[in-house]
């Protein structure tokens, strides 16, 4: 009786005839299991011989149940038997032991039974956002989407499939409800946590504080929805009482600790961004939440900490709303031990929806390099020690009076004024090298200009290795009742960030053993208002950055999770998915998990948009003239449209060149020319939505995240088509690997990249429907080159025309009036 409530007839059908198939020897299967516990199928892992057989580790990871035989009959557990049926319970899998006519079973580890899953009813789901449904009632004006209801059904689908979707969504679909709706009545249905990850966190705001909500009134369900933010956004009340130990030592910062410690007092979040003013970034480090120095239960605050007040609300939420950085270090924690099951960063999920996914590439490059700087590494030596006034402070002296070590005090003090003179040793060897670059590239080939660099690395990674070993002896003389200390805590978050930060210096100098990272420097400026009392404003950045990150993004999203919803306005490139898929990491799964769908945009691009591309533009190869062309034909085509542009570049000098002849040709025309970089997105954005006709000249970030609906953006210029810099490091390293196997990084690299950017920067123009107005690209290459048809067929259908930037003009004010 045990065997038929354990084992289905077919499974036992299939398990007796390759037992037969292998000779009557051993063989490993792996087996799943329905909700009563039965075991409905079984495939083959591996044979053996009379006695003995290998687990299957691929297979193992995959199934509720291990299964074995033993030939002799005997089907009492050997001590290798145990052995895996221990590492079973880890996994909640069951571990079995049958004989070779499988009629008997000798259970050594129950399986925990399957949860039952509710699956949702892809029509019913999509009533919400019909004609007829609860959004429809409330808005007399509510005009139903097909395409959004033909999303929502896939959405479901993925959900319901434990598949991975790739699904683009056009401007104006409704992306937001579109993986909301379902999203929310998945995770109340089941009882199932889902997590929405977004590209900022001005993002994350809005779906929390506006478009949940509004889907919580369209379902009619009651919606637990938390927004997660990094720990470093919330103050820390333990830090901020140590900080104001030193208060008297912070000069004109006196003011903004004392705005953020009346504060601290009444705020429910202590989150950096309920804040009505901006601190500064040298005192909210010295306050806010660090997780390598917090002290956890031993902390006298605990019971007030924002953090875990944060946590807690999240342990229980529906939905958790993060951004693709707090997405990451989650993963990261998970990959390096916390496993998928227990709470790292987040508490465990199985269900990602990545909105905006165009953007998880970048995003996980960015958040897996590692870098270092001059003041990155001097800021944790003055927390440490530093002079102020003739006075000394820093965690070091409370650390050597706790360690009644002040004898080394001299020392030590040496050693922080070693490694300061290194980092400044390496400081000048990087930018003795880039005195005619911005950014160089450590290869085979500079190798040789680099050795300065590489020795003054070497002899930092070596100061800073002496300090943190010297300092860390000192832990071992602290008596017992001081372990406590919160200064032991913050010595401690210092150290390994400087141990951190020598790691990268390592890694710098073994470059050649690690052809997976590129290894580069970059020249950056600072700001005015820093750089005033300083000789040289510039200083450098020594990077680590991960060539290529689809692996690390399928052993941590695509393989683990159940399903994965990835969205955005701009992931296929000629109506494939293909170059997103390799680069993101869903080429490694399995074709059968993913499903993909292109939802176009509702808008009347075809009646209400023109798409322009000038035909007298030189080629920009010829870099004097074509930059004389399009200032020219910029300031006729603002003059056409009356302002309500935008003009996006590629390049920042092409920018400032093209906004100042704008500025002084338009200076008596009453419109307003705005410039990337005369005060910050935010103001900018608002001065451009609120003034209708005036101009913004914009580049790199603008050309996405950019919603200006209605009268104030009639008309875009593309001043060129955004190709990559080919001597930026990372891509002319990815290149070259494209070249090394033969194929051609041009047309899988530059052309793919250009054109999701490209789509992008065309986005901006319709954000509803009503709009209407002219894209401009002043680069003739999108129609005289072949490769041009890949960026025109990757947009939206619309009225087009090829001809002079004069006729162009004209069209647009004809347009526009």
């Amino acid at each position: 009786m045990e065997i038929n409530r354990r084992f289905s007839d077919n499974a036992r059908a299939e398990m007796r005839a390759q037992i037969k198939n292998a000779s009557g020897n051993e063989v490993f299967f792996s087996g799943l299991i329905n909700e009563s516990g039965v075991v409905v199928s079984v495939s083959v892992g591996a044979r053996g011989s009379l006695n003995s057989v290998p687990v299957n580790f691929s297979q193992k990871r995959n199934c509720s149940v291990l299964i074995h035989n033993h030939p002799s009959g005997n089907l009492q557990p050997s001590d290798a038997d145990l052995m895996v049926a221990s590492d079973c319970s880890e996994n909640a899998q069951g571990f079995y032991i049958i004989n070779n006519e499988v009629s008997e079973v000798y259970v050594v580890m129950e399986p925990v039974l399957p949860r039952v899953v509710k699956k949702l009813d892809s029509e019913k789901v999509a009533f919400y956002l019909s004609k007829n449904g609860p959004l429809a009632k409330k808005s007399a004006d509510y005009e139903e989407r097909p395409v959004q209801l033909e999303l929502v059904k896939k959405i479901v689908s993925a959900l319901n499939g434990n598949k991975i979707g790739i699904f683009e969504a056009g401007t104006g679909v409704g992306k937001s409800f579109s993986y909301l709706i379902p999203s929310m009545l998945w995770a109340v249905e089941n009882k199932e946590r889902v997590v929405v990850s977004t590209g900022t966190i001005n993002l994350q705001q809005q779906l929390v504080e506006k478009d949940i909500p509004a889907a919580e009134k369209i379902v009619g369900k009651k919606i637990k929805a938390v927004l997660v933010k990094g720990r470093q956004n919330y103050l820390c009340l333990r830090r901020l009482d140590e900080t104001g130990k030193e208060r008297d030592l912070f000069n004109e910062e006196q003011e903004i600790f004392d705005k953020i410690f009346e504060w601290s007092k009444n705020t429910p979040t202590g989150s950096r961004s309920d804040l009505s003013f901006m601190p500064s970034e040298n005192i909210w480090q010295k306050v806010n939440s660090e997780a390598d120095a917090c002290m956890g239960m031993k902390c006298p605050f605990r019971e007030k900490c924002f953090v875990m007040k944060v946590r807690k609300e999240a342990a229980d939420a529906n939905i958790l709303v993060v951004n693709h950085h707090i997405l990451f270090a989650d993963i990261e924690s998970r990959l390096e031990g916390a496993g998928f099951e227990d709470t790292a960063v987040l508490p465990p999920y199985k269900r990602i929806v990545f909105d905006e996914a165009h953007g998880i590439e970048d995003a996980a490059t960015s958040f897996f390099s590692n870098q270092i700087n001059r003041f990155k590494i001097q800021k944790h030596l003055n927390l440490l020690y530093r002079t102020r006034r003739g006075t000394a402070a820093g965690f070091l002296f409370t650390l050597l009076s706790l360690s009644f070590s002040e004898e080394n005090a001299d020392s030590l003090i040496e050693d922080v004024n070693q490694i300061k003179v290194a980092l400044n040793g390496l400081e000048d060897a990087a930018l003795a090298l880039l005195e005619h670059e911005y950014t160089l590239r450590l290869f085979k080939n500079t190798q040789t200009q680099f050795v300065n660099v590489l020795h003054s690395m070497s002899v930092l990674q070596k100061h800073i290795a002496d300090f943190t070993g010297n300092v860390r002896k000192l832990f071992d003389c602290i008596p017992e009742e001081a372990k406590d200390s919160p200064v032991l805590y913050e010595t401690k978050s210092v150290l390994r960030r400087l141990e951190d930060s020598a790691v990268v210096l390592g890694s710098f100098l073994s470059w050649s053993e690690h052809p997976d990272f590129v290894y580069w420097i970059q020249k950056s400026k600072l700001s005015s208002a820093v750089s005033k009392n300083i000789e040289n404003p510039y200083y450098v950045q020594f990077i680590q950055t991960p060539l290529d990150i689809s692996q690390t993004m399928n052993k941590g999203v695509f393989e683990p999770m159940d399903s994965v919803i990835c969205t955005s306005a701009t992931l296929s490139i000629g109506k494939s998915f293909n170059y997103w898929k390799k680069h993101a990491g869903v080429f490694f799964a399995e074709e059968e998990r993913i499903l993909e769908g292109e939802f176009p945009s509702p808008f009347p691009y075809k009646t209400n948009v023109l798409f322009a591309v000038a035909r007298d533009a030189p080629f920009p190869e010829n870099a004097f003239e074509y930059q004389r062309y399009i200032e020219d034909s910029i300031v006729r085509l603002i003059r056409a449209a009356g302002g309500k542009t935008l003009v996006l570049f590629t390049s920042y000098e092409s920018l400032k060149h093209a906004c100042d002849i704008a500025r002084n040709a338009l200076r008596l025309s009453g419109i307003k020319i705005l410039r990337q970089g005369d005060d910050d997105r935010f103001r900018l954005l608002k001065i451009f939505r609120e003034d209708k006709t005036s101009v913004l000249f914009a580049t790199d970030s603008f050309w996405e995240g950019v919603d200006v609906p209605g009268d104030s953006l009639s008309q875009v210029i593309i001043a060129k088509l955004p190709f990559g810099v080919p001597n930026n490091p990372v891509f002319a390293a990815k290149s070259e690997m494209i070249q090394q196997r033969g194929g051609s990084s041009f047309m899988e690299l530059s052309v793919p990249d250009a054109v999701i950017k490209f789509r992008q920067g065309f986005g901006r123009l319709m954000r509803r429907n009503s709009d209407k107005g002219a894209i401009v690209v002043l680069d003739k290459r999108i129609v005289e080159k072949q490769y041009g048809r890949i960026f025109t067929s990757s947009v939206p259908e619309t009225k087009k025309m090829y001809d002079t930037v004069e006729n162009i003009a004209q069209a647009v004010a004809a347009l526009i009036d």
